[in-house]
């Protein structure tokens, strides 16, 4: 199958459709850091209520920096959307403080595993909770919820963060994400210096999370092939431009996607520094 084009997932009764169910949509935005450096250059993208939605490409293609660009939280590293907008739930949120959009259930788990390093496993997680009104036999029955997909976490909670390993730290910010009980959460760089056999666990947790809990997730990530596996639809970022998408089973398929970033052709695998070419296809922008 050769080019990739906009339409319905091709199981609605599965997937959510990107097109009618929009929770989340970025439309055509640029983010320029310093107020020199044009890093995105017309990003467009929906997100699906209900879906796991996979924001793929090399380092600096701009997929950190799209998730900050939703989360608001570009600021701190002076940058600014300066074109295009972005809606949550059909409302204009670019221009809300983080913890806001917090509080209208998007919460971002940043590349690094950030975690307060002094604090225990469970004191961090209670932190995710900070922000709730709610009683706190809710935050408990959470947490119990947490230690349910993380058992791990269960057994170092008294344990202090900074003395976990680097799959526990991330089991450990997606738990604490999932506290504040979001209904979207950004996922930055999940599988960055795990094992594979690790990378997959967290891929199952965030499939069961998705099932089970009804998250949306919006992810980024450079393991293309492990991301298309567990997400629904995909996008491909290159130089800060979407350069193709597609429902996850048709990238996995396709020529191009295969040949460039899985470093696979029809007549077999081959290193990216073999390939010749990369045939684009230029994205609608709305």
């Amino acid at each position: 199958m050769g080019r990739v084009r906009m339409k319905q997932m091709l199981d609605t009764a599965q997937t959510p459709d990107v097109q009618a169910d929009s929770l989340l949509e970025v439309n055509n935005i640029e983010v320029i850091y310093n107020h020199v450096i044009l890093v995105l250059k017309g990003v467009s993208l929906k997100v699906p209520k209900g879906g796991i939605t996979a924001l793929l490409g090399g380092n600096g293609a701009g997929k950190t920096t799209t998730l900050k660009a939703i989360s608001n939280l570009l600021h701190s590293e002076r940058g600014l959307v300066t074109k295009g907008s972005i809606q949550y739930r059909g409302q204009r949120v670019q221009d809300l403080d983080p913890a806001d959009l917090v509080k209208k259930g998007v919460i971002q788990v940043m590349e690094g595993r950030h975690c307060f390093e002094h604090l225990t496993v469970e004191e961090n997680l209670l932190t995710g909770a900070y922000t709730r009104t709610d009683a706190s036999s809710k935050v408990q029955q959470d947490l119990e919820m947490v230690y349910n997909y993380f058992p791990r976490l269960k057994e170092r909670r008294k344990s202090q963060a900074g003395y976990t390993s680097g799959g526990e730290q991330q089991m450990l910010a997606m738990g604490r994400a999932l506290m504040s009980r979001p209904e979207t959460i950004l996922l930055d760089e999940p599988s960055m210096g795990l094992a594979p056999q690790l990378v997959e666990q967290i891929f199952e947790i965030v499939k069961s999370i998705n099932e089970n809990e009804g998250v949306t997730f919006l992810l980024a990530e450079q393991n293309t092939n492990v991301a298309l596996r567990y997400s629904h639809y995909g996008y491909i970022l290159e130089s800060g431009r979407v350069v193709m998408d597609g429902p996850a089973a048709e990238l996995r398929e396709n020529p191009d996607v295969k040949e460039f970033y899985l470093g696979m052709s029809d007549e077999g695998r081959k290193s990216f520094r073999d390939v010749r070419s990369y045939r684009r296809r230029k994205r609608w922008l709305s």
